[in-house]
């Protein structure tokens, strides 16, 4: 069970609060629930996999049952040639948000997301600094962006 609040930030945190950054690749194969991540870390290291998120209607921070799976080169590379919506964003963690800085057409969108282990510690979560508008309750469309408009605004940050 995946639980999780995101959040609509005002821009990218001090580079001085990052601890890691990786550049992301996803690709939503199209007509179906699945995401093939490539992600790149610094000095080489590579993490290829593919998750299937299944939504589960619950009020909260439950965002729905995840299962993935890791991935040799020869089958990321064949699950690449499937027809995909793509989406590059660089991932910023500054625990206990993982930051997501998008690039290409949804450059300027930087979205910030915090997981738990308990209903309590997600609906406890203070929302970050710098935060506009909460969207964890946002219908996302595969590409990772809101089809709806941003209604809820934020008041810790």
């Amino acid at each position: 069970m995946e639980r999780e609040r995101r959040f609509l930030l005002a821009g990218p945190p001090a580079r001085s609060r990052v601890t890691v950054a990786r550049v992301i690749t996803d690709r939503y194969l199209v007509g179906t629930r699945l995401r093939l991540r490539r992600a790149d870390f610094p000095g080489g290291g590579c993490e290829l996999k593919l998750t299937q998120k299944v939504p589960v209607p619950r009020p909260g921070g439950v965002q729905g049952l995840v299962t993935s799976t890791y991935l040799s080169p020869a089958e990321y590379e064949l699950l690449a040639s499937l027809p995909a919506a793509v989406v590059c964003k660089t991932r910023l963690s500054v625990p206990p948000l993982g930051v997501d800085v998008f690039e290409g057409l949804l450059q300027g969108l930087v979205l910030a997301e915090a997981e738990f282990a308990t209903e309590e510690e997600a609906l406890s979560f203070v929302p970050p600094a710098g935060c506009v508008a909460e969207v964890t309750y946002d219908v996302a469309s595969p590409e990772g962006v809101s089809s709806r408009p941003l209604a809820r605004k934020c008041s810790g940050g």
